[in-house]
This record gives C-alpha cells, structure tokens and sequence, in this order.
C-alpha cells in the first residue's frame, strides 16, 4: 500500500534521514520506533506528504505522492503527536469541521461522525467542549478526526501519549481494528510494550537509517535474551557460568533455554540449592531488544566517527 525508497532528507548541515527504505501492505501494522532526534517526526511528515524530501521516492496505493500529492492524500489520514483538535468547540463541532475537510456533508456527515464517535468511545460526549476532556479523551477525539475519511493508510505519530490506561487501550484495540478492516497503519511510539500488543512489523529508525525490521519475535530473538535471577539465604555460592550481581547470580552469558539452564543449575548446586530463596525469570522483550539494538548502533556510529577523526 506505500512503498518509500531512499528517503534523504538535511536541513542545513545536518543529515536527518539518508536513505530510508520502508513499506507497508493493507492490513499491516509498522511500528516506528527510534531515540528521540532519530528522524521518525521527519519520516512521517514526508510519508504523509507533509514535507519534500531532497531525494527518494513515495508511493502511496500506486501513486507517486511526490508528483501527484493531492491524489494520493485521499489515502491518507493522519494524526500527528501535536493535536489538532479545536478545544472550545464541541466534539461533535470538531467531528463535524473535520468531516467536512474529508468530503461529507448532510446525512452522510452526521452518519459517519456517530460512527466515529462511536468506535472512539465518545458518544456520550458529543456536546462536551474538547477543551474539557481528559487527555486520553482529547487523544482518541485527535485519532478520530483522522479516520473520518477512510483512509487507506493511517499515520499515528505516539498517539497515546498523555493517555491513561482506559484510553489508551481503547486506542491500541482500534488500531488493531482498522487493520483487520485492511487498513496499513504507521505508528511510532516511545513504548515498545504497546507494539508487542499491536503485533507489530518493527523498523527501528537509527541516525536517519532504518537499521533493524523484523516481527516482534524475529528482532527480540536476535536482540534479546531470558534472564534469571537467583537468590539465597546467608552466603552466595560460586557456579560456573554465573556471576554475583545485585546480591544474587544472574548467567555470565545470554540464556535461550532458561528452564533447562535453571535445571543443569539446581543440579550442579546439590545441596545448597536448598539455601535458594528466590528465583526471577525475565523473558525476552521488546524494549530489552530495542535498547541493545540502539545502544549497540550508536557505539557503532561513535566508533565510526573517532576513526574518521583519527
């Protein structure tokens, strides 16, 4: 549904994207993820056809969004970390000013606002001004307003922020509800637990590069790892291929069978396993993996950039 090849994109001196190859098929979520100055709001922004970027190409539905913008924008919804909502208008007048900018009018325009307001949990506040919502109340009107037009592919740039827990999983099950209706969805967010729910296909944006893409399982199985933690009471013992750490034993090297580990080592321990208090097993994560994936890609830039000084 949106095929981008070789963004570029400076301002001035500074390089915000170089090279930037990403797509999304119907019914695919893509959740962005990157450090903040990493380039995703710039991404998005020329994705969106917001913003032209100095080199590469943007297909949205098989149109070039480049040269024909305004074909491709009725594909299009966004809605932008920034809200875009009129806070002493009504929600009602806010679904109904955005309606009209997606086209409707008259009956279909009072139709398709209840529908919104509906989906976004709403309905009883329809004469409340946006102004008075609560912020997660304000987000989901925000997020509504950018699928009045049906769009095609759906741009969410860190739509639950400042949400509570109702709201925002009220907002992550309408995500998932628009892409089982077909729709390719673009989410960048700062919390990589809420794209583990949403499924998503992950691209991580480093120093304006996409550097990792994979399933959730794919990018934590290459980037992370189990943990255990093992606690006793009075003395620790000494195991090989552990280490004292926090006044217990975590493994010196990185576990893909915690359970058979966990086993060869109460073996091994013999009778002091029975001075063993307490143990914590950690399953891989997503946020585990995209902090090795960023930390790791970072000490690479820095490396890269002391040679090149050198």
């Amino acid at each position: 549904m949106l095929v981008a090849k070789g963004i570029i994109k400076s301002y001035g001196n500074l390089k915000v994207l170089r090279g930037v190859d990403l797509s999304v098929e119907r019914g695919q979520i893509l959740g962005l993820m990157g450090v903040n100055g990493a380039g995703k709001t710039t991404l998005i922004s020329i994705l969106a056809g917001l913003t032209r970027p100095d080199a590469g190409d943007v297909h949205i539905g098989g149109v070039d969004l480049l040269r024909h913008r305004r074909q491709a924008a009725r594909h299009i919804g966004v809605a932008p970390q920034a809200l875009g909502i009129y806070p002493t208008l009504t929600v009602q007048e806010n679904l109904d000013c955005f309606a009209g900018l997606a086209g409707y009018s008259g009956r279909k325009a009072r139709s398709r606002t209840a529908e919104i307001a509906r989906l976004m949990g709403l309905q009883d506040l329809l004469d409340r001004p946006a102004g008075h919502l609560s912020g997660g109340q304000q987000r989901r009107l925000h997020t509504g307003m950018a699928l009045l037009g049906h769009p095609d592919v759906l741009f969410l740039d860190e739509p639950t922020v400042g949400s509570d827990v109702q709201s925002r999983e009220v907002l992550l099950s309408i995500v998932t509800h628009m892409a089982n209706e077909g729709t390719a969805v673009i989410y960048t967010t700062h919390y990589p637990a809420e794209l583990e729910q949403l499924d998503a296909t992950i691209n991580v944006l480093v120093n304006g590069r996409i550097t990792v893409t994979g399933s959730v399982q794919e990018v934590t199985g290459q980037w992370a790892s189990s943990s255990i933690f093992l606690h006793f009471r009075g003395k620790t013992p000494e195991v090989d291929g552990w280490k004292e750490d926090r006044g217990g034993l975590v493994p010196i090297r990185p576990v893909s069978d915690p359970g058979q580990m966990l086993g060869q080592t109460l073996s091994t321990l013999g009778a002091a396993a029975g001075g063993l208090d307490d143990v914590r097993i950690t399953r891989p994560s997503l946020e585990a993996a995209y902090l090795a994936i960023t930390g790791d890609h970072a000490l690479a830039e820095k490396e890269a950039s002391d040679v090149v000084a050198a």
